[in-house]
C-alpha cells in the first residue's frame, strides 16, 4: 500500500517491529524502489495491541480507522476495519506515541 503514496506525504509506523518484522536491508530495497516515500519509525513500547490507520493527522481532513486484524492477515480471514467516529479520543494516544523513541531498523 505504501508504494502508491504521493510525493511530500510524511507517513510514521508505531512499531516495536517484534519477531519477524521488517528488517533494514528489506526498508533499503524500498526505499531504493520508491525514493519519493518518506517514512519514519517510532517505537509503541509494548503498550498497543490494536493498529489504527491514521490520515491526516490534525487536520481538517483527519480520519481514523480501528483494524480488527494485523496487516499480514488481513484478507486471510474476516476482519474488519471500522472508520473511527469520535476521533478526538484518540488524540492522547497519538501524542504520547509522537514523543516515543524512534525506531531503528538492524
Amino acid at each position: 500500500m505504501l508504494k502508491d503514496i504521493e510525493n511530500n506525504i510524511a507517513v510514521t509506523i508505531f512499531t516495536d517491529n517484534i519477531r519477524r518484522g521488517l528488517h533494514l536491508r528489506e526498508y533499503d530495497d524500498f526505499c531504493k524502489q520508491y525514493p519519493h516515500i518518506n517514512i519514519s519509525f517510532r517505537h509503541t513500547c509494548g503498550i498497543y495491541h490494536d493498529r489504527y490507520i491514521i490520515l491526516d493527522y490534525n487536520s481538517d481532513n483527519e480520519r481514523i480507522y480501528h483494524c480488527g486484524a494485523s496487516s499480514k492477515d488481513a484478507g486471510n480471514k474476516v476482519t474488519t476495519i471500522s472508520e473511527v467516529s469520535d476521533r478526538q479520543v484518540y488524540h492522547t494516544i497519538v501524542d504520547t506515541l509522537i514523543k516515543n523513541p524512534t525506531l531503528i531498523l538492524e
